[in-house]
């Protein structure tokens, strides 16, 4: 028996193997602080799964929906995007998806031929260069560097651009980095796309969490409505991650093939966590609130803390819940610290690499856990990489 020769093509996504780890570790005894996952530390909003109860037990929502989802969330979401977003849309132009993976795949199963280059940001979500690479498309990565503050640089960008060239990835607020693309990046990436006719797959899954200025939507600029696939969901803004719920804006000629593509895949979207997202999209917007002033409250705590360790620096994140320190003075491969602090110190990070090669001297540590415990991890990591310049030792999954 063997494989189909296409999944030597397609990565994974490092966190959740880590978590494995980590995981393995506890059931040793070892206390671990999860710092590895990119999932909010707080419950749904009651309201949300109050509505999706409703939905569930009284309503009798538990049966097939339109393959694009029902239409009063795509209503809601064509609200949604206008208030936040600025974006003008309609609901035939929504796809809903049991996450915003699906986005992701069914824009390069859609556009990208054998052959066809896809931009996109490295380091970066790594499923950017494993969908593109699967679907036979070339993955060609745009670096991402501290001295830009992990922002794309629109230059290179431009000098990566082929013939071949079909689609531009990005992503802001970023992840890993917590990155974001100012107003001029962004206005400066439309007119490139306009130049060279590509789509846009515009990422704003951590819209809601840009911590500073006002986030602009690239699809609202001239030429880009119909060239962009605009991508997010619920997960992040409104801690509903096992939901499984995202969504597309995308162009009233690519909408068809969206929802051909969800029928041969899916189907349709879970029906009653469909009635909880309208819920969240329409309902008080109070836990979303106290969520992301939480978060800005945290940034500072990891920051300041790991600027405070030695041979540790930080970049302030704009976005996001993620830090992203560089470790390079300690003379080791980011995936050698990484388990270091796994099974030496019980924190539970990423390393840089497993977002891209241009992640290699960074970890990621998530800070969507609670200020204790992110006062403890930095505390242990702190002793941990003071021991490791010490003694030059390494601890690893067999000591």
């Amino acid at each position: 028996m063997r494989l189909a020769s296409r999944m030597e093509r397609i990565g994974t996504e490092t966190a959740f193997e880590a978590a494995a780890r980590a995981r393995a570790l506890e059931a040793t005894g070892r206390d671990v602080i999860h710092l590895e996952i990119g999932e909010p530390d707080f419950d749904t909003p009651r309201h949300v799964s109050e509505a999706a109860s409703r939905a569930l037990l009284d309503d009798g929502e538990t049966h097939y929906t339109a393959a694009t989802g029902i239409a009063p969330l795509r209503e809601a979401i064509v609200d949604d995007v206008k208030r936040w977003k600025g974006i003008e849309t309609t609901p035939d132009q929504v796809v809903v998806t049991p996450g915003a993976k699906p986005i992701m795949f069914y824009a390069m199963l859609a556009l990208v031929d054998d052959g066809d280059e896809v931009i996109y940001p490295n380091p970066g979500f790594p499923i950017y260069e494993s969908m593109a690479r699967y679907v036979g498309g070339t993955p060609v990565a745009a670096p991402l560097r501290e001295a830009n503050d992990f922002r794309m640089d629109v230059d290179e960008v431009a000098s990566l651009i082929t013939p071949r060239t079909r689609m531009l990835v990005f992503n802001s607020p970023h992840n890993p980095t917590g990155s974001i693309l100012t107003e001029d990046d962004i206005r400066r990436l439309a007119e490139l796309a306009v130049e060279h006719d590509l789509v846009v797959l515009a990422d704003e899954i951590y819209g809601r969490l840009q911590y500073e200025g006002s986030p602009l939507s690239i699809a609202t600029l001239p030429g880009m409505a119909e060239r962009t696939i605009t991508l997010d969901g619920f997960s992040k803004t409104f801690a509903m991650t096992g939901w499984r719920l995202g969504y597309g804006i995308i162009p009233e000629w690519l909408a068809p093939s969206f929802s051909r593509l969800v029928i041969n895949s899916v189907s349709c979207t879970n029906a009653f966590a469909q009635a909880g997202a309208v819920q969240a999209l329409t309902g008080p917007q109070d836990d979303a609130d106290a969520m992301r002033a939480e978060f800005i409250a945290r940034r500072q705590l990891m920051v300041d803390g790991l600027n405070a360790i030695d041979g540790v620096s930080c970049v302030m994140p704009h976005g996001a819940f993620y830090t992203f320190p560089n470790v390079t003075s300690f003379g080791r491969t980011s995936a050698e610290i990484a388990d270091h602090l796994l099974y030496d110190a019980g924190v539970c990070g990423l390393a840089g690499t497993a977002f891209g090669k241009h992640g290699e001297g960074y970890l990621r540590f998530s800070y969507a856990n609670s200020r204790e415990n992110l006062t403890a991890a930095l505390e242990r990591v702190a002793e941990s990489l003071a021991k490791l310049e010490r003694t030059g030792q390494l601890v690893g999954a067999g000591t």
